[in-house]
């Protein structure tokens, strides 16, 4: 995770908005007052969501790490699928 200051990121925006899409970055922009904020990039934040929400029902978190075991332990397989008319 990187740090900056205010007025860094404002000199130099377009080099940390770089840095935090193409090498998946999460960044602190620290601020006057300990009024920080966090900068991420679209795909990040779309995935942070994404797990949040897989993840806040408790039947759906467990059925993950069951599979997760299962998978694990080599008891996956592959199965052709049907098609449905």
């Amino acid at each position: 995770m990187l740090a900056v200051n205010y007025t860094n990121l404002r000199e130099n925006m377009k080099n940390y908005m770089d840095k935090v899409t193409d090498d998946y970055e999460t960044m602190i922009v620290t601020r006057k007052n300990n009024r920080n904020v966090v900068m991420m990039s679209e795909e990040s934040y779309n995935n942070l969501m994404e797990n949040l929400y897989l993840m806040e029902d408790r039947a759906n978190y467990d059925w993950i790490m069951e599979s997760k075991k299962q998978l694990q332990a080599g008891k996956a397989g592959i199965h052709k699928l049907k098609e449905v008319e």
